[in-house]
């Protein structure tokens, strides 16, 4: 080992060097022939490679000439010294003879575990490794009362058979580890069972529960008609369809037959009561097409315009002229969905004459605007004093050119019958696909001719489109 590497509180004399390490000298020996000096390691070392000449003036040397300077090793052992760990924080000086008595007992220095656990560290951090941290250490359990070494009993820990513990199905039971397979398995009301009968996994305690409406469970034939294997969810289509015990009512019951009998008294039954039965069938048919009718009338509430618009399309347009054109008798007048001129307002349709009508039969299409029956017609003010406006619309690309409509617009004349409150007996009701015919409509008889059609795109896709608009008086919302 080379010359002292410590931390000396002055510098050495230069007498007290090694040549050959440049250190204060460890276990200095001397050659009697020259009197240099050097660490008995640092020349041994040199010696080792086969030179035998002293390493400061060259001169042969012999073995049998070298000897340790105890003088001068007492001088260094008498240098005053830092501990090795000053600077982990050690404030310890002394002379240096000292060192080795101080690192017995100096707390920066790394010593091994005395429990042989293989970590090494500072001396200060050894209680808390031997009471906390060393897998080597004895351990009592505080429930069995068995000693173990730190590795296994972190290993113990979490198993102790003696240990209290709750029970993992969250029952609130608390017994030693030891008896907890026994109660899991036997004793706990949350423990998991399957259902006998329809093999689903339910807790102990909502168990009997289950049993109650489990659909396989089985059960008796309330008519007591014997057949077995019966279950909860199959009884109500064997006491419908299979118990030849059950008495059931006449297949004709949604037509007013109250006949009770027995199933096998059904087809008797069906062959003395013909009579009444197409009696009773004709009376539901008569109630069907009267709710069917008013049906029919709600879905036309429900999907009409509430706010004051109506864009009607007419499809297949040139059908409908040719139609209007070769009729014997009248002109085909067409009607729009009805719709209302704000929430809780007037009720309208319009119509249309595709061949015309008056004036115009034959050269133009007529519009006209007529007045429902409404539910509101209560709460409104009459004679209907608002303003209607008919447009035939342009079907043009807007960014080709510009749509030019067709429009027309006039307000009510008060003293007209067709303005006044109609009468609630005609509410919607519909003939042959037209409306009661003491019903008027008010418009325009020579709307648009049907050369002028032709001028631009009004019909497009066999489609025209007339749009009407409502304008609502304020004081008539308020």
């Amino acid at each position: 080992m080379p010359g002292l590497d410590l931390k000396f509180l002055e510098r050495p004399r230069r007498r007290l060097y090694c040549p050959l390490c440049e250190k204060p000298m460890r276990e200095p020996v001397q050659i009697s022939t020259c009197g240099h000096r050097f660490c008995d390691t640092c020349l041994q070392e040199y010696l080792s490679e086969g030179v035998f000449k002293c390493p400061e003036d060259q001169l042969p040397l012999d073995y049998a000439k070298i000897f340790p300077d105890g003088e001068l090793e007492q001088q260094i052992l008498a240098l005053p010294i830092r501990c090795i760990h000053s600077e982990e924080g050690c404030r310890w000086t002394a002379q240096n003879k000292l060192l080795q008595a101080h690192l017995s007992v100096c707390e920066f220095n790394v010593v091994s575990c005395p429990n042989r656990c293989t970590v090494k560290l500072l001396r200060r951090e050894l209680p808390e490794h031997l009471q906390h941290d060393c897998a080597k250490r004895k351990l009592h359990c505080d429930h069995c009362g068995e000693e173990f070494t730190g590795e296994a009993y972190e290993d113990h820990q979490g198993a102790c058979p003696e240990e209290s513990v709750y029970c993992e199905n969250k029952c609130g039971a608390r017994m030693m580890r030891r008896l907890l397979n026994q109660h899991s398995v036997s004793e706990c009301p949350k423990r998991k069972l399957p259902c006998r009968y329809c093999r689903r996994e339910f807790l102990y305690d909502t168990l009997q529960n289950h049993q109650q409406q489990c659909p396989r469970f089985p059960m008796q034939c309330p008519n007591r008609c014997g057949t077995p294997g019966i279950t909860r969810e199959t009884l109500m289509g064997h006491v419908k369809e299979g118990c030849s015990t059950a008495v059931v009512l006449c297949p004709f019951k949604e037509a007013g037959c109250k006949h009770r009998t027995p199933k096998p008294g059904v087809a008797r039954h069906l062959e003395e009561a013909t009579a009444s039965h197409l009696s009773l069938l004709c009376g539901l048919v008569n109630r069907q097409r009267l709710e069917l009718r008013d049906l029919r009338r709600r879905v036309e509430e429900l999907s009409g315009s509430r706010d004051g618009t109506l864009l009607w399309k007419l499809s297949d347009f040139s059908q409908r002229l040719l139609e209007a054109k070769n009729r014997d008798s009248g002109s085909l007048e067409l009607f729009s969905p009805a719709f209302y001129s704000h929430y809780y307002g007037y009720r309208l349709q319009v119509s249309a004459f595709p061949n015309g009508n008056g004036s115009g039969e034959g050269s133009h299409i007529s519009i006209y605007i007529r007045v429902l029956p409404g539910e509101y017609d209560g709460l409104l003010e009459w004679p209907f004093p608002c303003r209607v406006s008919f447009s035939l619309l342009d079907q043009c690309d807007p960014t080709l050119s510009k749509p030019q409509h067709i429009s027309e617009s006039f307000n009510p004349d008060p003293s007209w019958k067709n303005f006044q409150r109609p009468k609630s007996g005609g509410l919607g009701s519909v003939r042959g696909g037209c409306l009661d015919e003491s019903m008027l409509g008010f418009g325009y008889p020579k709307f648009i001719s049907h050369e002028e059609m032709k001028s631009r795109n009004y019909i497009r896709d066999n489609a025209i489109f007339i749009k009407a608009t409502i304008d609502v008086v304020q004081r008539i919302i308020s």
